[in-house]
């Protein structure tokens, strides 16, 4: 039995080594991914939210990548070869992802970059860049790339590995686009733990840092965000509410969101490129259209830029770009008037998202208590001038960084959401900008007659919070079909957006074994095929899973037991008889279709529930609490309609049937569910396969490790000519010179310049391997010398710290001798030892350095810096040793003084006993009583003197006369603090 014991504990320590050590990850991180800069945040143990730096040191970062047959490069050093080569420069890569090649995006996006080649993927429909037949890439995988350089700036900032992410999009981004940037970011080996919408994450970050302000009074403000490429305008609501997990909490809830997908910065920036261009033509200093010229127009791009920038502070200003084209100069000045008249009708879009928010919202301006100005494109003067008188407000709010606001709302999302991290609860209510139903036909049949029935039911409307889950269920259908899963209403969109919005279908759910499902419960009551739904917290549709559910009726043999049915009472009290997910639940869309005999009333009783499940919907909006308790609320009404409709009759959901099995007592009703095979045939963009994103992964791999093998090739070249250089200075010091015979210098000096002409030669094309052997040869040539100048330079203040310790160490010798043999704390063998390591020490130093004196100082030094060090720290153990046994070591007792009359506080104060013979003065005496706060506990002089105190205090033998006099009532707490110490 001991022998197996013994054998389990080995096989459990050896379970245990052989886990893996891994170091454990915490940091987590934001990435606000605009369409020209993205801006990352990290949160780690000891760093509350704050902006990662880049390699340039700066906050933000361009969302550009540069491909060159064997370089990439990013952010600022891939936006100064635009200008160059535009052709290798990738860039506003949003706009295109998730879109068709006949998308007017698609072919916006090849008018603003004439540069690329943009052809479409034959089996996705999507489109991929073309720059030569081994350099074809998605907009995805370029993409994945920026994600993948946001995170190694984030880890070099962050010290540490990072791979948990929230990552900001655009809240028009529609289940496609959404779907491309998670995609993206797998690519890119980014665990994704949310895709936050950009005007939540910038609310978030609003609501973070008032939340103090923050009471059950609801308060609306909107977010005004004008970017680089689009604009948004969301009104959101604050307020507090309260919850069952962390009681009265903040909350911020997405009320009305207006957008425009074209509004922003770079349009006004391509409108001053094409300003100057025609400026420079009608200067007539080239027969050649400046607009052909792919790398002049970059220029002018990147004048252009900085013209706005500076236009929003100055009326009027020169642009002026060298050598813009044939080695031409172009110079023309720019007024703020004529760049408003270029944009005049941008400008009048600006009041649209507003109202576009209100009408989502169905709320009015005066609701609306501030308007705050998010997005770089909100710093142009006209802008901020159209708004203003758009909302109608004194002033619009700019009391929020309005660069940064979303990452670090992001990364306070990072945070809540890894278990790393405890964060103050912050709700938030994101919305669903557009409408999603499931839309079958049935086929039904009127006085004779069969015809289909096409048949609608929203799963999700408009502004609908998320995330939750949703059920449908279909009653009628006893064999396999199909559903499709397709956007709702969306005539809020005008004809532009509907254009740019691409495909309105989503999925078609082919389902199988239904007709399997019935023939197996024959005997059993069908209660429809249920199709249950979960929007993600990414905004994500998903179909979790179908299945068909029956009921049977079993008999029971004998009564329940009590213990049984408190057991019941419990599981249904927690949610344990429900068969649909537990979190998250939001009121389940129930469409049902009924038996054929009612076919007439039902689609009446179908219109009643819709309209009951809108009205359902809409209060959940309102109303936070309210949501909560949907799932109640639907169970009691199941219930109500049940009793109506003759117990059964209409088909009904799993807590009506819960009801009649409490009525019918001496039956017990049973579930039964069977999965369903589904099959998803999705209609807007495919999915890319699984090994196309193993290609994918491995095509950015690939790129990373050549980058960084590029990366240790410069460093270890730059590492060999700064080897070269020095050591060929060195030679030539005098500390050199006087270690180094002229035979190794020689020697040195033809090698050193025998590399540096191979490195002339072949030495920019040798491999990484050829330069690390070339720089291990030099430094093996060298090492003698480098170590006999090295240990030179170490011997004067190693020896002279030798030389102090001894001193100290003699000294502290003699004075320990010097002790009376009844004080002595050190036994004689502890002396003996340390004047042995002295002396020892000291006959060393004596010896080497006369040997060392002897030998030449081209020679191997036999006096090294390690053996000082070694000495010292032999030396600084012993004495301290006997300082520590010093420190702690407590005085031998003394005889009892014959006059203490407190025999308790005597034998307590034993070690002061020898002091305790020698009486103070009065006027110590005195002085001491009068002042008892200057009395330090632990100070020797303070003890002796409050001891003595005491003594002549009991030699004036009356006690009463001690406990009125003044000066010794203050002293005696005096001596009890003494005495516990």
């Amino acid at each position: 039995m001991g022998r197996r014991k013994l054998l389990l504990a080995a096989l459990f320590c050896l379970v245990l080594a052989m886990l893996p050590h891994h170091t454990v990850t915490v940091a987590v991180m934001s990435v606000d991914l605009g369409s020209e800069w993205m801006k990352m945040a990290i949160v780690k143990p000891g760093v509350p939210m704050e902006i990662v730096l880049n390699k340039e040191s700066r906050r933000k970062t361009p969302t550009v990548v540069c491909l060159k047959e064997n370089e990439r490069l990013f952010g600022d050093n891939a936006l100064g070869v635009s200008v160059k080569n535009p052709r290798t420069v990738y860039r506003h890569l949003q706009s295109i992802l998730g879109k068709k090649l006949n998308n007017p995006q698609v072919a916006l996006y090849q008018k603003r970059f004439p540069e690329h080649q943009l052809q479409e993927d034959p089996v996705r429909g999507t489109v991929y860049f073309k720059n030569s037949e081994e350099m074809q890439y998605t907009p995805e995988e370029l993409l994945g790339m920026m994600l993948n350089y946001s995170r190694v700036l984030a880890q070099d900032f962050a010290e540490q590995p990072i791979k948990d992410a929230v990552i900001t999009i655009p809240a028009f981004f529609n289940q496609a686009e959404r779907r491309a940037v998670l995609q993206a970011a797998q690519m890119a080996g980014l665990k994704v733990l949310q895709l936050i919408n950009d005007n939540t994450a910038v609310a978030l970050n609003y609501g973070v840092f008032r939340r103090k302000d923050i009471d059950n009074t609801a308060k609306n403000v909107m977010f005004y965000d004008m970017g680089s490429g689009s604009t948004t305008a969301t009104i959101v609501t604050y307020q507090t509410v309260k919850t069952k997990e962390s009681g009265t909490q903040p909350q911020l809830q997405i009320r009305g969101v207006g957008f425009d997908r074209g509004l922003g910065g770079f349009e006004m920036d391509l409108r001053l490129r094409d300003h100057l261009a025609k400026l420079f033509n009608e200067q007539k200093k080239s027969k050649k259209d400046v607009r052909e010229n792919h790398r002049a127009m970059a220029k002018l791009l990147k004048e252009a830029q900085r013209l706005k920038t500076v236009l929003s502070a100055n009326v009027d200003f020169m642009a002026q770009v060298e050598g813009l084209m044939d080695d031409i100069d172009f110079k023309a000045k720019v007024t703020r008037t004529a760049f408003e008249e270029l944009c005049a009708d941008l400008f009048e879009r600006v009041p649209r998202p507003v109202q576009d928010a209100l009408a989502a919202a169905e709320m009015k301006l005066d609701e609306i208590e501030q308007v705050i100005l998010v997005g770089g494109a909100t710093r142009v003067p006209k802008v901020q001038e159209v708004l203003l008188k758009a909302v109608e407000k004194e002033e619009l709010g700019k009391n929020i960084n309005a660069d940064e606001a979303a990452a670090m709302g992001a990364v306070y999302q990072a945070a809540a959401l890894s278990k790393a991290f405890k964060v103050k609860p912050f709700l938030v209510r994101d919305a669903a900008v557009f409408p999603i139903q499931v839309e079958f036909t049935r086929e039904t049949e009127e006085e004779g007659v069969k015809t289909l029935k096409h048949n609608k039911r929203i799963l999700f409307q408009r502004m609908a919070p998320y995330p939750q889950r949703k059920v449908i269920t279909f009653n009628r259908y006893s064999d396999d079909f199909a559903f499709d899963i397709n956007y709702g209403d969306l005539s809020f969109l005008s004809q532009e957006d509907l254009s740019v919005f691409g495909s309105l279908n989503l999925t078609t759910v082919k389902l199988s074994g239904v007709g399997s499902s019935f023939q197996k419960h024959t005997d059993a009551e069908s209660k429809g095929i249920k199709a249950h739904f979960n929007m993600d917290e990414s905004g994500v549709l998903l179909l979790d899973r179908v299945e068909s559910v029956f009921e049977t009726i079993v008999e029971e043999m004998e009564e329940e037991s009590t213990l049984t049915k408190l057991g019941n009472t419990i599981s249904t009290l927690f949610g344990g008889g429900s068969s649909e997910p537990a979190p998250n639940v939001t009121e389940p869309v129930q469409d049902e279709e009924e038996v054929p005999p009612e076919s007439g009333k039902d689609d009446k009783d179908e219109a009643q529930k819709d309209e009951a499940a809108k009205e359902k919907q809409d209060n959940s909006e309102k109303s936070a609490s309210e949501e909560k308790n949907q799932e109640k609320t639907e169970e009691s009404g199941s219930k109500t309609d049940a009793k109506e409709e003759n117990d059964g009759e209409k088909a009904g959901s799993v807590e009506a049937d819960k009801d009649l099995e409490k009525k019918a007592k001496p039956q017990k009703k049973t579930k039964i569910s069977e999965d369903i095979t589904v099959e998803l045939v999705i209609n807007d963009i495919a999915d890319p396969t699984a090994d196309d994103v193993t290609s994918s992964q491995k095509k950015l791999q690939d790129l990373t490790d050549r980058d960084l093998a590029k990366h240790e090739r410069e460093k270890t070249l730059n590492s060999l000519e700064a080897f070269i250089f020095e050591t060929q200075d060195k030679l030539y010091q005098d500390d050199y010179q006087l270690v180094v015979s002229e035979e190794e210098k020689e020697q040195i000096s033809a090698k050193l310049t025998e590399t540096s002409e191979w490195m002339d030669e072949d030495g920019y094309t040798a491999t990484t391997k050829q330069l690390r052997e070339k720089l291990s040869q030099l430094k093996s040539l060298c090492k003698d010398m480098f170590f006999r100048v090295e240990e030179r330079r170490k011997w004067p203040d190693r020896l002279a710290a030798l030389e102090s310790m001894l001193n100290t160490s003699s000294f502290f010798l003699r004075s320990a001798k010097l002790i009376p043999e009844d004080d002595q704390i050190f036994t004689e063998v502890e002396l003996n030892m340390l004047e042995k390591v002295i002396n020892e020490t000291t006959m060393w130093k004596n010896e080497t350095l006369a040997e060392q004196e002897k030998r030449s100082p081209k020679e191997r030094p036999i006096l090294l810096s390690k053996d000082i060090e070694s000495k010292l720290a032999l030396l600084d153990r012993e004495v301290n040793y006997l300082l520590n046994k010093a420190k702690f070591a407590k005085p031998k007792a003394k005889a009892k003084a014959k006059n203490s009359t407190s025999s308790d506080k005597s034998s307590k104060a034993n070690s002061t006993a020898e002091e305790k013979v020698i009486l103070p003065t009065e006027e110590s005496t005195d002085t001491k009583s009068e002042s008892p706060e200057e009395v330090q506990p632990g100070d020797a002089p303070p003890t002796e003197e409050s001891t003595g105190h005491i003594n002549s205090d009991s030699q004036s033998q009356p006690t009463e006369e001690t406990t009125t006099t003044g000066p010794v009532e203050k002293a005696q707490p005096e001596n009890r603090i003494e005495d516990e110490l």
